[in-house]
């Protein structure tokens, strides 16, 4: 039972300091994403790729915002003819876009190296760079525009904190009232 008490508390704890300011501008940045009219690509490795795919169908289909993630048979493809670090990097993104990293460290050159290429990328396109990680120090943090940084409450448990919450501030987004353009169903 203890743990459950503790890994509430800290859900609890992260809540409290979530950076409200930060979700916020990062609602404006998808607001004028949508009003350019711009594209909205998703990154993301394991559980942040699943929330990915998650996330495009809400922002297409609940605030009109064009959106995609790269499915398994693209990355694989890519991966296999190109390598593995430009698995990510969208030939297709162009100024007025937006990336939106979904990643627990955020993209380094040791781990997650395939963000951090799309990142440049993205970059070098003008594109905008927004995201939700886990940790401050990785390249979305460092060279994006609006990038949500989940707070750390326990050391061990940074990837299921920054993943669940990656949800919930993605639900917070697409029920947003200047971004929700459609009703959920339920």
């Amino acid at each position: 039972m203890s743990h459950s008490v503790d890994y509430l508390k800290e859900v609890c704890a992260i809540a409290h300091a979530l950076p409200v300011r930060d979700v916020e501008r990062l609602a404006m940045e998808l607001l004028e994403l949508r009003a350019r009219p711009g594209r909205l690509f998703f990154v993301g490795l394991g559980g942040s790729l699943a929330t990915a795919h998650h996330a495009v169908n809400d922002f297409r289909k609940l605030c009109g915002i064009e959106a995609y993630a790269p499915q398994a048979a693209e990355l694989t493809a890519r991966a296999n003819d190109e390598g593995w670090r430009t698995a990510f990097v969208n030939p297709f993104m162009k100024k007025g876009d937006a990336l939106f990293v979904l990643s627990v460290g955020g993209g380094t050159a040791q781990v997650s190296l395939p963000i951090t290429c799309a990142i440049e990328a993205a970059l070098m396109e003008k594109a905008r760079v927004l995201g939700i990680v886990g940790r401050s120090g990785g390249y979305a943090k460092k060279y994006g525009h609006c990038v949500v940084v989940v707070p750390n409450a326990e050391p061990a448990r940074v990837t299921p904190h920054t993943e669940g919450w990656q949800s919930v501030i993605l639900h917070l987004l697409v029920s947003h009232p200047k971004l929700q353009t459609k009703a959920t169903k339920w």
